[in-house]
């Protein structure tokens, strides 16, 4: 019941997000291309505690402009064999070019999480909800801001079926994100609502500890002073589990 509950909250926030930007669809913006390699690493140390650690390149439509890398390491807790809690930091670097306004965003986070995984009407479905104090720094200025984060994600298996134990082959995944600026919006676009990324792919388990996929994200991000932006993103990622 919980996790029927938890995919009606999915659909609910999905159809939320859509609302909210279509209005903005229709007013002229920025449409970028990007490319990002990310990987995804979880490590279980024993019943209860593990870690995470998450490395992401993400660059221009060639992978050298306007590039910055993620690392984003953290500890692990888990509740029981669905739920898992997680407190970990987060920085990013700057690796070229500012772009002309000079205000690209150099920052450490610090960040909580809680996974919940299940299933509804047998597809899996993940569930994040993340929470992150971010410390801010920009040529001319800092600023500390703090932002919710609600994800979802479902691996479907392509050439078997869903209720199988899935751990090799083809699978399509599907995910969405939402973000929202819940303390000192002012330092990021002065609302509410920051950012939404929206991404399928295709991939391939070759066993219970590795993924490689590919695929498409659409991140369309509200702005205050310069036109939303619409950035068009290819990326590559490889997940563990050891």
């Amino acid at each position: 019941m919980i996790q029927l509950q938890l995919g009606y909250v999915s659909l609910f926030m999905t159809v939320l997000t859509v609302m909210l930007l279509l209005p903005q669809l229709s007013i002229a913006q920025d449409h970028v291309f990007g490319s990002w390699t990310a990987w995804f690493n979880n490590v279980r140390f024993n019943d209860k505690w593990g870690m995470n650690n998450d490395i992401q390149f993400r660059g221009g439509r060639d992978w050298t402009t306007n590039s910055l890398l993620l690392i984003r390491p953290g500890v692990n807790y888990y509740v029981n064999n669905r739920q898992t809690a997680s407190l970990g930091y987060a920085t990013t670097f700057v690796t070229n070019e500012l772009p002309a306004n000079g205000r690209r965003i150099t920052e450490h986070r610090i960040w909580q999480q809680y996974i919940i995984n299940g299933k509804v009407l047998d597809i899996p479905i993940q569930h994040r909800f993340r929470f992150e104090q971010r410390f801010l720094r920009r040529p001319d200025e800092t600023a500390f801001a703090q932002r919710a984060r609600y994800f979802f994600r479902s691996v479907v298996p392509v050439n078997q079926p869903l209720q199988e134990p899935f751990h090799r082959g083809l699978f399509i995944s599907l995910q969405n994100e939402l973000f929202f600026n819940i303390h000192n919006n002012k330092a990021v676009n002065n609302r509410l609502f920051d950012q939404n990324r929206a991404y399928t792919s295709l991939g391939f388990r070759f066993s219970e500890k590795y993924d490689l996929e590919t695929g498409y994200m659409n991140q369309f991000l509200l702005r205050d002073s310069t036109p939303d932006t619409m950035t068009h993103i290819f990326q590559v990622a490889l997940y563990t589990r050891l």
